[in-house]
Order: structure tokens, then C-alpha cells, then sequence
């Protein structure tokens, strides 16, 4: 039975699936648990749909346009949710809302775990969960309001993390899997006394993803490595895929019983990198879980590093064979609460691939978009979860509501020339984004800079510019406007609303 619902002075007819009537809470209402749908009367709005993990496209579309998705079936295990794609209604994970023609935005979003997930048409705004049920927030207004008023509430019931993970340097975007101890040695000298807060070795370091060893290429071991980061005056970091394999890994090989694994009994193709599909570990094990536990234990307490990127962690919530009433969503957060109980509550942890809701209140940072790679698109590619700037950009900047629940990661910034393809409009809309985010990662060897890119890199670091929000993709940077309409979307000037 439908019921009538008042929302900033705009009557919506509301169907709940869950027993109890929607309770007045601040900023909306609250619906009660399972399936909702909302007649929203207001036509061909636009949709804001958002992603399943950090990779998955964001962003706003008529209703009457195609919906906005990953297309190859492939990327779509590695970057979304295949379960739920839906190539001809507009879809979501964990919110929706839509912008009517007077510019306010009606938003229904989830406050609880069960992959939820939502979809509309000219009609109706609904959401669902896989597995269990939780509460829906309900609410009408402008459109920083609304999100604003979801934040508070998604805070209370599930939590959110405040540290600031500072300037950090990394190794991908230079060396990639070439990584050496005795490039990072080179680096290192260079990086002394630069405004840098943490040094972040990426993947290439460990003999195969699954085994977290250190290869060939570090003959002094990883707690050499730690201490040399730390006498250089920054915070050692690492990165980890803590919850996948490789099938030729030797932890594959060795220990088939952590796998996950699909109806038909084989190891659960959890997406695809490195040339291969990866598999996942089934963390509904005790022995998968000891297994996360000891490499945590291992690379915090005995190896020294303190600051952990944790990437491809949606592999936890790979399809998959499980038994009926198995909350992935739980599965996963589990996993990284263990990995944060082990950690200690004083090292960073970044989750790239991560799911939102399952995150929060556990990781510090989330990585926002896909990689940044130094081209802005890739000409052979219309894939929104491509490793491209633009993509980066564009779905860091329809995340960034998220800010006061974990810190927005919205992938490197670049001071280089070298091996780069992007225009200084491009380095700049990627500059300003790092810092309306707060985040700033670069991966430029000081080596490869020019003394005036040199210069470039450390004034900017040195900087905390004053930020405001003008409008949906309008911020004012220390007096400077910056606009993203450009970035994320050439057709949208003109449209967008702005933010009283």
C-alpha cells in the first residue's frame, strides 16, 4: 500500500516492502527495511548513479539516455557489480537521486549492508537489497543538502574514519612492476627533505600477487626497506591485494582450500589484470582469514610499514557459489575490520576496488576513480572505468560527497613532462581535484623534473589552499573558480544548477 510522503514541500506517493511506516528523521525520512519505490513525478529527470566499487563509472544522465554502465563483460567483473548490470534501466549501488527541472534532487540511499541496490525509470525510483534488509533514507532539497543529510546519517549507523593520509608519493606511475630497491634507493636520496608524508611502494615488489614475499628485485628484505623509508623522514607504505590470487601463485597452488569458488566447484574468477583472471579467497573460512591475518600481522609489526594501499578488495565479493543468506557485504567488511583490528587504529589504510557502505568507519581512504595514466582518453576505448585522467577525474568528482566519511583519493597528480600526453589545462584540473579532495598523491621521480617542474611540485605541496563549493562541478580554489563541466561532461554547460 502506497503512502503519501512530504518532502521540502513536494508530496512523492511511497511503497515499502518492510513492516512500520517512514519516520520523520533529519533532513528526510526514514523507510522502514527491504524494498522501497518512490512514484517521483518529475519526468525525464537527471540520474545520479553510483558505482559498486572505486573503478565503477559515477555520474549524472537523463533518464532518457542510455544508462550509465561498463559495457565489455569482462572490465565489468573487475570494475562493477555483474550480478545486478542492467544495459536498459538506469541502475546504482547503495544510492540514487534524481534532479528534477527545478534543480532540487530527490535521494533514496541505503544505511545499511546487503549490496543494495537501486534503479529508475520516468516513473519510479527503487531499491532493493540482495540479502537481508536495512533502513532507507529518504529526502528532497538542493542537491548539497541531500547528500550532505545522507552523509550524517550513514555516519552514525556505519561509521566514518578522519585521518589524513598527508602528501604521498608512490612508485606506480614511473616504474610500474619495474620497481627496484635500488631505484627507490635513487628516489629516496632525492625525496629527503621534500614536503612528502608517506613513500608508497606499489605492486612489483612481491614474488606473485597472492604471495606476499619480497622478490628478487629487493634482495635486502622488506624491513630494510621500511627503515630506509623512515630514515628518509616519511612514512613507509605498501601496497596489497589482500583478498586475491593469481593462479599460478604459489599460495594458489599450495593451498586450494582458501579459494572461492563458483557453482560449478572451480576457483571464482574474481576479475581480470596481469594478462589473467585472478581468484579470490573465501573469507567465510577461518583459514582464509588466518591466512589475511598473518600477512597483516607480518607487514605492519614485523616488516614496519604503516601505511597500506589494499587494492582489488571487491575480489571479496566476487559471484560466487554461497550459502543462501551469506551477506557478501558483511563478508567483506569483516575481512577489513580483522585487517584493521591487526593493523592497529594509527595506520592508514586506503582501499582501491573498495565498496562504499561495507568500508566505512574501518578504511581511512578510498580511492574514487580508475587509475589516472598520463593521457586524458584513450582513443581505441569508451570504457568508463578505463585507466584514463578523465575518467579519474570525472568519477572523483561525483564522489566527493563522500568526503566526510573517508578521505577521497583521487589518484596522482603530475609535475612531469616526461612520458605524459596531458595539457596543462588537464594537469590543472587534476592539481585543483587533488586539492578540493585534500589528497595528494604524486608519482614523479624528482629525478625526471626540470628545475622549474621541481619548483612546481614543491610550491604546490607546500599549499593548503582555502576551498568552497559553488555548484555541482563549481569550486572556488584560494579565490581561483575552478569549473569541472569541461572534464566531466562537454555537453553539460549550461545545465547544471547552482548551489544556493
Amino acid at each position: 500500500m502506497a503512502l503519501l510522503v512530504e518532502l521540502a514541500g513536494r508530496t512523492f506517493a511511497v511503497e515499502s516492502g518492510g513492516p512500520g511506516a517512514p519516520q520523520p528523521v533529519e533532513g528526510g525520512v526514514l523507510l522502514p527495511p527491504g524494498r522501497a519505490a518512490v512514484l517521483h513525478g518529475l519526468g525525464d529527470a537527471q540520474f545520479y548513479r553510483h558505482g559498486h566499487n572505486s573503478w565503477s563509472p559515477c555520474g549524472w544522465r537523463r533518464l532518457s539516455d542510455p544508462p550509465l554502465r561498463i559495457a565489455d563483460p569482462r572490465r565489468r567483473v573487475t570494475a562493477d557489480d555483474p550480478r545486478w548490470d542492467d544495459p536498459y534501466r538506469h541502475h546504482s549501488s547503495a544510492v540514487a537521486a534524481l534532479q528534477g527541472d527545478d534543480g532540487d534532487v530527490l535521494l533514496l540511499g541505503s544505511l545499511g549492508l546487503g549490496s543494495p541496490r537501486l534503479s529508475a525509470d520516468l516513473d519510479t525510483l527503487a531499491g532493493w537489497y540482495e540479502t537481508g534488509a536495512a533502513p532507507w533514507f529518504l529526502a528532497h532539497g538542493p542537491e548539497e543538502q541531500v547528500f550532505a543529510d545522507y552523509t550524517r546519517h550513514l555516519a552514525r549507523r556505519l561509521g566514518a574514519r578522519h585521518r589524513r593520509a598527508g602528501n604521498v608519493w608512490c612508485t606506480w606511475y614511473a616504474y610500474y612492476e619495474g620497481i627496484t630497491e635500488t631505484r627507490l634507493a635513487e628516489d629516496l636520496a632525492d625525496l629527503r627533505g621534500l614536503p612528502y608524508d608517506v613513500v608508497q611502494v606499489d605492486d612489483g615488489w612481491e614474488t606473485m600477487v597472492g604471495d606476499w614475499h619480497p622478490n628478487g628485485k629487493f634482495p635486502s628484505g622488506m624491513t630494510a626497506l621500511a627503515s630506509r623509508i623512515s630514515d628518509a623522514g616519511m612514512t613507509p607504505g605498501l601496497w596489497l591485494a589482500p583478498f586475491i590470487v593469481l593462479p599460478e601463485s604459489e599460495t594458489a597452488r599450495t593451498r586450494p582450500e582458501l579459494l572461492l569458488r563458483d557453482d560449478d566447484g572451480k576457483p571464482a574468477v574474481a576479475g581480470y589484470n596481469w594478462g589473467t583472471g585472478y581468484w579470490a579467497l573465501d573469507l567465510t573460512k577461518p583459514t582464509a582469514r588466518e591466512h589475511v591475518a598473518e600477512m597483516t600481522h607480518r607487514v605492519v609489526h614485523e616488516w614496519g610499514f604503516r601505511y597500506l594501499k589494499l587494492d582489488f578488495v571487491n575480489g571479496a565479493l566476487a559471484q560466487a557459489a554461497r550459502p543462501d543468506g551469506v551477506d557478501r557485504e558483511q563478508v567483506y567488511r569483516d575481512a577489513l575490520t580483522m585487517i584493521r583490528s591487526i593493523a592497529g587504529d594509527d595506520v592508514y589504510l586506503l582501499g582501491s576496488g573498495a565498496v562504499l557502505l561495507p568500508s566505512l568507519g574501518v578504511l581511512d581512504g578510498l580511492r574514487s576513480g580508475p587509475d589516472v595514466a598520463p593521457m586524458w582518453q584513450n582513443y581505441a576505448s569508451d570504457d568508463p572505468s578505463d585507466a584514463t585522467a578523465r575518467n579519474a577525474v570525472a568519477n572523483s568528482v561525483h564522489r566527493l560527497w563522500q568526503a566526510p566519511l573517508a578521505e577521497v583519493d583521487p589518484d596522482v597528480v603530475y609535475f612531469r613532462r616526461r612520458m605524459n600526453l596531458l595539457t596543462d589545462q588537464q594537469l590543472a584540473w587534476l592539481r585543483d581535484l587533488a586539492d578540493i579532495c585534500g589528497f595528494r598523491g604524486v608519482s614523479d621521480p624528482p629525478s625526471w623534473l626540470s628545475p622549474e617542474e621541481h619548483a612546481a611540485m614543491v610550491g604546490y605541496l607546500g599549499r593548503r589552499p582555502e576551498i568552497s563549493h559553488l555548484g555541482r562541478y563549481r569550486y572556488r580554489v584560494d579565490g581561483r573558480d575552478v569549473d569541472f563541466t569541461a572534464a566531466v561532461d562537454p555537453d553539460a554547460a549550461g545545465q547544471l544548477y547552482p548551489i544556493s
